[in-house]
C-alpha cells in the first residue's frame, strides 16, 4: 500500500484544502502530477491557485481534477479564452491508479485533494482516499481537539 507522507514547506506550497481534514477521515495518500498549460504554471508561480472546492473524478480509468481554480494573470497574453476551472488530468502510475480506482468503485471512498505544491520545479497534488464524516463525527473530533488544547494549557500552568 502506498502510505506516503509528503512534506511541503511553506515556500513550496501553492494551495491547501483545509476543510478536507474536517469533512473526511483520510486514508492512503498519493502524490499526483498535474497536466497544466503554460499560463496556468505562471499563475501558480504567482500564487493564484485554489483547491478548496476541488475534487478528483475517476473516469475511463484515469483521474481528473475538477473545480480547482487558477486565476490567469492580467499580464499574460492569452490568444484563446481560458477557463480558470477547467478539468485537469492527474498523473498517477498504473499501480496507484488501480488502487485508487478499486477503492472508489468497491469501497465507495472519495478521492480528496489535500495540497498543491512545487517539487523539483513541477506542480504536484497530494490526494488522499477518504470517507465522509457524519455530523456527530465532526463534533467528536472538535471535542477531542479542544480537550488536547485544554490539557496542554493546564500542563503549561
Amino acid at each position: 500500500m502506498a502510505k506516503t507522507k509528503h512534506k511541503t514547506s511553506n515556500d513550496n506550497t501553492i494551495a491547501l484544502n483545509r476543510r478536507a481534514r474536517h469533512d473526511y477521515f483520510l486514508g492512503d495518500r498519493f502524490e499526483a502530477g498535474i497536466v497544466l498549460e503554460g499560463w496556468e504554471v505562471k499563475a501558480l508561480r504567482a500564487g493564484k491557485g485554489r483547491i478548496a472546492e476541488a475534487y478528483v473524478w475517476m473516469r475511463y480509468g484515469e483521474a481528473f481534477l475538477l473545480g480547482a481554480h487558477i486565476q490567469p494573470l492580467e499580464s499574460t497574453f492569452l490568444a484563446a479564452d481560458v477557463d480558470p476551472t477547467r478539468t485537469r488530468k492527474l498523473l498517477l502510475n498504473a499501480r496507484e491508479l488501480s488502487q485508487v480506482l478499486g477503492a472508489v468503485e468497491r469501497r465507495g471512498q472519495t478521492v480528496v485533494p489535500l495540497a498543491m505544491y512545487w517539487k523539483k520545479g513541477l506542480a504536484k497534488l497530494d490526494v488522499a482516499l477518504a470517507t465522509g464524516k457524519e455530523k456527530h463525527d465532526k463534533r467528536e473530533t472538535q471535542k477531542e481537539r479542544d480537550w488536547q488544547r485544554r490539557k496542554a494549557q493546564l500542563l503549561r500552568n
